[in-house]
């Protein structure tokens, strides 16, 4: 499934707990998250956080923004069983300046 969010295009490699259902994206997803090759959101005290994190070979990747690690992000800063998802990004078609 593919997602659209501020002119960017994303696909779904996530959705635990349908989460993306009644999201509007649009609002919450900021120009900040543009960089980023995926965006991982979870629910928390019934509000939705937001994490960017980076293919391996980015060359701005650390270990804590490092897509290879986002399991042991959902298991260590996250409430267990939590509801998430993970976005991947596919097409930039926002004008970059």
């Amino acid at each position: 499934m593919k997602k659209v969010i501020n002119e960017v295009e994303y696909e779904v490699l996530k959705d635990y707990g349908d989460t993306l259902e009644d999201l509007n994206l649009d609002e919450i997803v900021t120009d900040y998250y543009d960089d980023f090759d995926y965006i991982v959101g979870d629910w928390a005290y019934g509000k939705v956080r937001l994490k960017g994190f980076y293919d391996n070979d980015h060359k701005g990747v650390k270990e804590h923004n490092n897509i290879n690690n986002v399991e042991k992000y959902l298991n260590d800063n996250c409430a267990y069983g939590c509801k998430h998802f993970i976005l991947k990004k596919v097409i930039k078609t926002k004008q970059e300046n």
